[in-house]
C-alpha cells in the first residue's frame, strides 16, 4: 500500500511562472467528476476538450478556457485528472488553482458531505512520481520526462525523446531477462547436483554469459554517449594572467562574456557559459589567472585564484592555455612549470595543453608545440575547431547519435556495477562446482543492478531524489 501522502488528491500550475498564451492548473486524485462538474457547471465527456467558463464560488466566471477529463486509470498519472488550460495570466492561475483548491473542501448542500476530496498542493514531480507508482512509466522514462524539459540541445532532446519512448528500458529489460533464464538455470543446477557438469554444458551457460557480457557493452556505451548529453562535459580554462583564457571564452561563446584587456588580473571570479559543439553541452568555466597566491594584487584576486582551483578539482577537462609569444621568458616558465606540478597533482588526466596567440609569430614560422598539444589564436579563430574536436574526443563522444537514448550518472554506474558482478560470476563460475552457489549470487546482483535503472528495484530515499528535482506541476 502506498503512503497517504501519495495517495491525496493533488493541484498545481502546471506550466512556468510568467504570462503567456495558456496556462494549466492540473488536479490528480480519486474521485474528482464532482470538482470537474463544480468548477465547469456541467459534466464533463472523457478525453474531449470542452470550452466554457470556470467558475467561482458565486458562480461567476474567472476566465473561460478549455477543460479536459481523464477518468482513472487513463490518464497520465493513473488517476483521475482535470486540466483547466485557461491564459496564462500568473493572477489567473493562482485564481483557479485557489478555486480549486476551496471547491474541493466545499460541502453538498443535499448531502452534506464534501464536494470531492481534500486537495493539497503537489510536490514538485509528484504527478510524474504517481505516473511511476501507478506503473503508468518506469523510472527510467520518468526521469527522461525532466531530462526532455531540460534539454539543452536538440540531440538532447531527441534522446531524451527516446528514453520516453521506452528506448532505454527495453534494453534494459531484455539484458534483465536473458539473466533472469541464466539465473534459473543455474538455480535448478544447485537443486540437482548430480546434473550439474552436464547441465550447463548443454545449456551453453558459459555462451550465454558471454552474449550477456555483449550486450551489456552495447548498453553501457550509448547510455555513456546520453549521460554526456544529458549532463555536459565540466570545462575550465586555467593558466597564468593575461594568456588569453578570457578571449578564448568569448571566442568559444560566439559572444562578449569576459572582460579582455592587456592587464594582467582583469578576470576576478569565475565566468561560466555553456557551449554546445555537436549537440554536447559544454560548460565552460574561465577562471582567474593562476599565480603565487602571495603575489596577488589584493584580497579579491587571491580568492579568485583559491576558487580557480577549487573549480579545476571538479571539472572533466581542464585547458591549461599557455601564452606561444612568451615561452622563451624565463619568469614565465617558471611561473608555467609550478602551475603544471600542481595541476598534475590535482587533475592529471583531464589536462589538454593549449598555447594561444599564434597569430603574434611572425609570418611563416610554425609554432613548435610539444607532443599533443594544440596552437590557436582566441582573436582570429584558427585552430579553435580542432580545440572543440579535441574536447569532444576528451568526453568519450562519438558523433553518431543514432539510437542514443538518455541517461544520467546513476544509469552508468548500475550498468558498471552489473558488468562487474558478471565478471565475479564468470570467475565463480569456472571455479568449478563448489563455487556455483557463489556463481547465483553474483547473477542476482547483477539483475538487481539492472533492476534499479527501471525502477522494479528501488529504494524509497532514492525515489525522493530523483523526484525532488523535478519542476512542480510534473
Amino acid at each position: 500500500m502506498q503512503p497517504t501522502h501519495l495517495t491525496d488528491p493533488i493541484a498545481a500550475i502546471a506550466t512556468a511562472p510568467g504570462r503567456g498564451a495558456v496556462g494549466i492548473v492540473r488536479v490528480s486524485g480519486h474521485g474528482l467528476a464532482a470538482l470537474a462538474q463544480v468548477l465547469c457547471g456541467r459534466t464533463l465527456p472523457p478525453r474531449q476538450a470542452v470550452y466554457g467558463p470556470f467558475r467561482d464560488a458565486e458562480g461567476q466566471a474567472i476566465d473561460q478556457g478549455l477543460a479536459l477529463w481523464f477518468p482513472a486509470p487513463h490518464s497520465y498519472t493513473g488517476e483521475d485528472v482535470l486540466e483547466l488550460q485557461a491564459h496564462g495570466g500568473p493572477v489567473v492561475l493562482q485564481l483557479l488553482l485557489a478555486r480549486c483548491l476551496q471547491a474541493a473542501a466545499e460541502a453538498d448542500p443535499a448531502t452534506g458531505a464534501a464536494t470531492a476530496p481534500r486537495l493539497r498542493l503537489a510536490q514538485p514531480g509528484e504527478f510524474t512520481q504517481r505516473a511511476f507508482l501507478n506503473d503508468k512509466l518506469d523510472l527510467a522514462q520518468a526521469e527522461a520526462v525532466a531530462d526532455l524539459i531540460a534539454a539543452s540541445t536538440e540531440a538532447a532532446a531527441r534522446s531524451a525523446g527516446r528514453s520516453l519512448s521506452g528506448a532505454f528500458s527495453q534494453e534494459i529489460e531484455a539484458l534483465r531477462q536473458r539473466i533472469v533464464r541464466l539465473r534459473m538455470l543455474v538455480e535448478a543446477t544447485l537443486d540437482f547436483p548430480e546434473e550439474e557438469i552436464d547441465f550447463l554444458q548443454q545449456a551453453d551457460a558459459m555462451g550465454q554469459l558471454a552474449a550477456i557480457d555483449t550486450g551489456l557493452a552495447a548498453v553501457v556505451a550509448r547510455a555513456r554517449q546520453g549521460a554526456l548529453l544529458n549532463e555536459g562535459l565540466q570545462v575550465v580554462l586555467a593558466g597564468q594572467p593575461n594568456v588569453g583564457k578570457s578571449s578564448l571564452l568569448n571566442a568559444l561563446a560566439g559572444a562578449e562574456l569576459a572582460i579582455v584587456t592587456a592587464i594582467p588580473g582583469t578576470t576576478r571570479d569565475k565566468v561560466s557559459q555553456t557551449i554546445q559543439i555537436e549537440g554536447v553541452p559544454l560548460h565552460i568555466t574561465d577562471t582567474a589567472g593562476l599565480r603565487d597566491e602571495h603575489q596577488a594584487s589584493d584580497e579579491v584576486e587571491r580568492i579568485g585564484i583559491g576558487r580557480s582551483w577549487a573549480a579545476i578539482a571538479e571539472a572533466d577537462a581542464v585547458i591549461f592555455l599557455h601564452d606561444i609569444t612568451r615561452l622563451a621568458d624565463p619568469a614565465y616558465q617558471a611561473a608555467d612549470a609550478t602551475i603544471a606540478a600542481r595541476l598534475a597533482s590535482v587533475a592529471p588526466s583531464r589536462i589538454l595543453q593549449v598555447h594561444n596567440k599564434t597569430d603574434s609569430l611572425p609570418p611563416g614560422l610554425s609554432p613548435d608545440l610539444p607532443a599533443g598539444a594544440l596552437g590557436l589564436s582566441a582573436r582570429t579563430g584558427d585552430g579553435l575547431d580542432a580545440l572543440r574536436q579535441a574536447l569532444l574526443q576528451r568526453a568519450g563522444w562519438q558523433a553518431a547519435t543514432e539510437g542514443v537514448y538518455i541517461a544520467r550518472k546513476r544509469h552508468v554506474l548500475a550498468l558498471q556495477r552489473c558488468g562487474t558482478h558478471l565478471q565475479a560470476a564468470r570467475e565463480q563460475a569456472a571455479a568449478g562446482d563448489a563455487a556455483l552457489d557463489l556463481f547465483a549470487e553474483e547473477l542476482r546482483l547483477a539483475h538487481d543492478a539492472l533492476s534499479e535503472i527501471t525502477g522494479t528495484f528501488t529504494a524509497d530515499d532514492l525515489l525522493g531524489e530523483i523526484f525532488a528535482g523535478f519542476c512542480i506541476g510534473k
